[in-house]
């Protein structure tokens, strides 16, 4: 779901407290906002707290919210927010905007590349290769997994993770680069074991 084209919200509405209208943007950001929490923490119970906390921040701010950036932009940034401060916990070092930008220049080549065309679509997209996806993208350092998370798997913009995460759009295309030449890296090493598997079957 691209959440770009969900923003047909009365501002006014959901600023005077009409519950339908808070209701209506429960259901229509609980899925998106739930997978954010669970792809970046990694566990359900986190997940379930970080979609709580953002509706209950969204409720308790929605009157200071001036609108100057789009409704989902703003409930994204709360959950983006509340996923940082669980981490924070855990690692209290983290902080993610305290990270330089990188050149892209720096961004290194894989080192193991493998033509996954050799392989159907059915076993890139099977189960046990979900699985593998899942866990290079839990590897990712905190600031390149929420850049990837809310551009390619959320499908935001590029202006829209900006936004979210008070970076630059040039800050936000290098650490997305990052992240998946990061993650071509992991994926290359199974997907390799999986062509080698085919080859001696």
């Amino acid at each position: 779901m691209n959440i770009s084209t969900t923003n047909d919200f009365s501002l006014e509405a959901l600023r005077s407290g009409d519950r339908a209208e808070f209701a209506r943007l429960v259901d229509t950001f609980s899925t998106p906002i739930y997978r954010l929490g669970l792809k970046m923490l990694g566990n359900a119970q986190d997940a379930e707290d970080i979609l709580q906390n953002t509706f209950l921040n969204a409720l308790t701010h929605l009157p200071d919210f001036e609108g100057r950036s789009s409704v989902s932009t703003w409930l994204y940034r709360i959950a983006a927010n509340e996923a940082l401060m669980l981490i924070r916990k855990r690692k209290p070092n983290v902080n993610i905007e305290d990270i330089q930008p990188e050149d892209a220049d720096d961004v290194p080549l894989p080192e193991t590349f493998v033509d996954w065309s050799v392989l159907p679509e059915k076993e890139l997209l099977s189960s046990e290769g979900k699985k593998a996806i899942e866990v290079a993208v839990k590897k990712l350092p905190e600031s390149l997994r929420m850049v990837f998370i809310l551009r390619d798997v959320e499908d935001l913009s590029i202006k829209e993770t900006a936004e979210i995460l008070n970076l630059t759009e040039v800050n936000v295309k290098t650490r997305l680069l990052r992240a998946r030449m990061a993650l071509r890296e992991q994926l290359s090493s199974y997907y390799a074991e999986r062509t080698r598997r085919k080859e001696t079957q």
